[in-house]
């Protein structure tokens, strides 16, 4: 359906039209006509669906800018989220007059109070610092008649629950309720009754999920091996922009650290991040000035990054709603997208409640070897020097060194030329850096059980590079497990991130390759 048949105003069109928008997504054509009419809603979609216009258009519509009052209250789980949220209804309410402000923590709440009293028909806000404004009576809601929760089963799993129903309080009872969210935990479902009036619920089907356009794969692997596997993978892929998972603070600083030293141009963002320094890493990845984005579940909520072509689980999520919001963030506006789940082996169980959640499976990937990765950066190479020798002004660079060209040579076969080149640019798999990455506490052991096209213990066997096997039987587990536990009990885990690794008789045997900066 298009946006003209949804009963939209000219001034909402005109600035549909000049976003390049023209046909409604899903959870658009099902929501504005509903939202318009004044009814609550319950929408269940995921990041990436257009939920933002979703709910913004028919907010929008409803806002009367003479009045210089705050008509409509958006609450967001993460700054982020609040700061696209904004930008999109500033967008698209530019030619009706609205103005949009934003609230968050990590930044000055007096600039904010002074926007504030500017004047705002529109305030999108994180819980906390939406509570922190209205205690200072900066904030005042007792003209809303729209209230929008967005993400709402990701602000209740960042323990936001208690903020929200105070300010719901706040708020006229008589108003149109919004919310929206990947998942629908009972949690969710209480807050339906208890603060909405008969909702409408526009349901994207548990197989829609996780969308067709995302390739999903695994990797059953032992913790220690897991960086240099993830470091081949991306080798071979060569992803264009990737987003690493990973599940703490620290966790995302070492691998970020890690990915440095092994020439990726990545960097990472997490709570302890100031405001001003998670926005210029997040500006420099949409810019392309970075091939990997690595972070934490909360701080990448509401990233709206178009061109992510993988996503790396570099640890499993124990919530299986998180994963759903991981593999979002590629996949999007008719692109294909891949998303690999590294997985020890007592972290099966896991696996398997995810895929019950997304009505999908995954396949199972064995990783590409040292050789494999080599040999992708010596292709990659070739081909950056072949694009480099077809540029017009290779001739100009050329003839500054032709002397010094010439007497190489004279001294040297083209061979030999061409090999010192190579070694140049694509690194000996023996001379990589090691990185060390400590390591975390797994997750409590859930068994996998058996349910797997009936397979069993041998597993499926399917997509990849070479076909991997999956469920080994649950001694395997047990036994992994009980090792997980030995290392719990003596206070084992390594907090140095000096100390070295112990490494297996494989990887001493193998190297990896370092990715030259800029290559694509």
């Amino acid at each position: 359906m298009k946006f003209i048949e949804l009963g939209l105003s000219q001034e909402l069109l005109t600035e549909i039209e000049k976003a390049g928008f023209e046909e409604a997504s899903p959870i658009q054509e099902q929501t504005i006509p509903l939202a318009l009419t004044g009814k609550d809603v319950i929408g269940q979609a995921q990041t990436g669906t257009g939920k933002t216009a979703a709910f913004g258009l028919p907010t929008l519509e409803k806002i009367r800018p003479q009045e210089a009052t705050i008509q409509a209250l958006v609450i967001a789980p993460t700054r982020e989220l609040a700061v696209q949220s904004q930008e999109e209804l500033f967008r698209f309410g530019r030619s009706k007059g609205v103005r949009v402000r934003s609230v968050y923590g990590g930044s000055s709440i007096e600039k904010q109070i002074k926007a504030l009293k500017a004047g705002a028909h529109i305030v999108v806000g994180t819980p906390g610092r939406l509570l922190d404004l209205i205690k200072r009576k900066a904030l005042k809601l007792d003209k809303i008649e729209t209230l929008i929760l967005d993400e709402a089963d990701e602000m209740l799993n960042m323990g936001f629950l208690d903020d929200i129903e105070a300010i719901i309080e706040r708020v006229p009872a008589d108003r149109q309720t919004l919310l929206f969210s990947a998942t629908m935990p009972d949690a969710i479902k209480r807050i339906g009754v208890q603060f909405m009036k008969e909702p409408e619920h526009v349901k994207i089907a548990a197989k829609e999920l996780t969308t067709e356009l995302v390739d999903q794969y695994y990797i059953r692997i032992k913790e220690q091996e897991k960086f240099d596997t993830m470091t081949r993978l991306m080798d071979v892929e060569q992803p264009e922009l990737a987003i690493v998972f990973g599940r703490t603070k620290r966790r995302v600083d070492e691998l970020t650290r890690g990915l440095k030293i092994r020439g990726f141009r990545a960097e990472g963002i997490h709570g302890d991040l100031d405001q001003g320094k998670r926005l210029r890493v997040l500006r420099d990845f949409k810019n392309g000035n970075l091939d990997v984005l690595v972070a934490t579940d909360v701080a990448a909520r509401g990233l709206d990054i178009s061109g992510v072509t993988h996503v790396y689980n570099y640890d499993i999520p124990q919530d299986p709603e998180s994963y759903v919001h991981r593999i979002g963030r590629t996949g999007r506006a008719g692109k294909s997208g891949q998303s690999v789940t590294f997985v020890s082996p007592n972290e099966m169980g896991y696996l398997q409640i995810i895929e019950n959640l997304t009505k999908k499976r995954m396949k199972g990937l064995k990783p590409p070897t040292a050789e494999e990765a080599y040999q992708a950066k010596k292709k990659v190479a070739l081909g950056k020097i072949e694009r480099d020798f077809a540029a017009e002004d290779f001739a100009a660079k050329a003839a500054k060194v032709s002397k010094d060209a010439l007497q190489l040579a004279s001294e040297f076969s083209p061979e030999e030329l061409a090999a010192y080149i190579l070694t140049l640019v694509v690194q000996d798999p023996a001379d990589l850096p090691e990185v060390e990455i400590a390591r975390e506490k797994p997750l409590p052991f859930k068994p996998s059980g058996n349910s797997h096209g009936g397979r069993g213990r041998g597993g499926r066997r399917d997509g990849g590079y070479r076909s991997g096997n999956r469920d080994r039987n649950r001694r395997d587990n047990y036994r992994d497990n009980r090792r997980n536990d030995r290392y719990d009990r003596d206070n084992r885990y390594r907090k140095n991130k000096n100390q070295k690794p112990q490494n297996t008789s494989s990887e001493k045997k193998t190297g990896f390759v370092i990715r030259n900066k800029g290559d694509k």
